[in-house]
């Protein structure tokens, strides 16, 4: 009988986030894969737990992969451990996730301690549509690269960041996007966690010294939607992939650049509006055509 993967979710600085459950888990585990042996062993010992650990990181994921999964058919019970936070976000476990999946082994995700989650919520940023990106690249013209893409995305973006380098991307910030609100989220749930809830221009400006682990809690792109004229936004309807990447438009908008296309026959407007309206908006809007005995239609 096969066994089956726990994914186990690791303190990320406070130790009575360890809950009962992931206790209870790493007890009836027959190993730990992890991504080092050494922390896991220490966080393992001040739990009062002894378990026999193996490496599993970057670097030989897919090797131990293959080797956790054959454990696993011949019925062991496995976690996976990262050092802090949840295993395959910004850490290794993808792997390993793709490699049990391939031989229908089941796979149990535990709840737990996320960096992300905590700085996002407590950030004063609008959480309920956000992208969590991770970590940008080290190469600041790649890094840049990433930023551009990711510059009209009306959503709250979340990175990971190392201290040694939160300058540099703070002014890289700056430059793409101009001036936004950002949270910088550090040292959570440590003694010394902190919140710095400003500006990119006024952070920058201030030159404080920024340490420890850093999470970026960054305003997406709030331009002024209702600002927007028609023709505007037909401009932006003719970017096909920038029109189906933002849904930029207000519904007010919408149903004026509707009335607008079937007055002038056009065609071509009515289709993508209908093909990226959701469901109720597209039938408000063949109804319109309906209304206007608009009979040269894009649904034919």
């Amino acid at each position: 009988m096969k066994g089956s993967l726990f994914l186990i979710p690791s303190p990320i600085g406070n130790l009575k986030e360890v809950s009962p459950r992931v206790l209870e888990t790493i007890s009836i585990c027959d190993y730990i894969a992890c991504e080092d042996t050494r922390n896991t062993n220490k966080l393992l010992s001040l739990l009062n737990l002894k378990k026999k650990t193996i490496s599993c990181h970057e670097h030989n994921e897919i090797e131990s992969s293959i080797n956790i999964v054959k454990d696993i058919i011949d019925g062991k019970t496995v976690g996976y451990l990262s050092d802090a936070g949840y295993p395959c976000i910004s850490d290794p476990g993808y792997n390993l996730v793709k490699e049990c999946l391939k031989h229908d082994i089941q796979i149990t995700p535990l709840s737990g301690p996320n960096a992300f989650l905590n700085a996002l919520v407590a950030s004063g940023i609008d959480p309920s549509k956000f992208l969590f990106y991770g970590f940008l690249k080290s190469k600041e013209s790649e890094r840049i690269q990433e930023l551009e893409n990711l510059k009209e995305v009306r959503n709250t973006l979340v990175f990971y960041e190392a201290p040694h380098r939160i300058y540099d991307t703070l002014n890289n910030l700056y430059d793409v996007f101009k001036d936004r609100k950002i949270c910088i989220a550090r040292e959570l749930t440590k003694i010394h966690e902190e919140f710095i809830r400003t500006t990119l221009k006024d952070i920058l400006d201030s030159k404080r010294e920024i340490i420890g682990e850093i999470v970026l809690v960054v305003e997406g792109n709030k331009q002024d939607e209702e600002s927007l004229s028609i023709e505007q936004i037909k401009d932006k309807l003719d970017e096909r992939e920038y029109f189906r990447a933002k849904h930029f438009y207000t519904e007010n908008q919408r149903v004026e650049l509707a009335k607008e296309a079937i007055i002038n026959k056009d065609t071509k407007t009515l289709i993508k509006l209908i093909n990226e309206s959701r469901y109720s908006s597209a039938n408000n809007l063949k109804n319109m055509m309906v209304d206007n005995n608009y009979t040269n239609s894009p649904l034919e």
